[in-house]
């Protein structure tokens, strides 16, 4: 069963620059190999408010969707980013979905 995995991000609106440059150094780890590479989207219409960043990627299983998510924990570039992003967020959190296959 595919899995879809969401990270979801809100951020200070008036340090939009500032988190945006780093999610552009994210987005290079990811080009380099060094985490899985999905893909970047903020609302323009819809539940969740403009300062928001969703990083999605989709996954063969739940178990390796985790097993991603570990490996991405344990990158210390990763981690060296998050710790320099993190004073900007204002809420993140992490979903799985289902993906249904009719």
């Amino acid at each position: 069963m595919a899995i879809l995995l969401r990270l979801i991000q809100q951020f200070q609106h008036a340090k939009k620059s500032e988190f945006m440059d780093l999610e552009k150094q994210f987005a290079q780890l990811e080009h380099r190999g060094l985490i899985p590479r999905g893909e970047r989207m903020t609302p323009i219409s819809g539940r969740e408010p403009g300062n928001t960043l969703i990083w999605q990627c989709r996954f063969d299983s739940l178990a390796a969707a985790e097993e991603a998510l570990k490996e991405i924990e344990a990158s210390p570039e990763h981690t060296d980013l998050v710790n320099r992003q993190k004073h900007f967020f204002t809420d993140t959190w992490v979903e799985f979905y289902e993906v249904l296959d009719y």
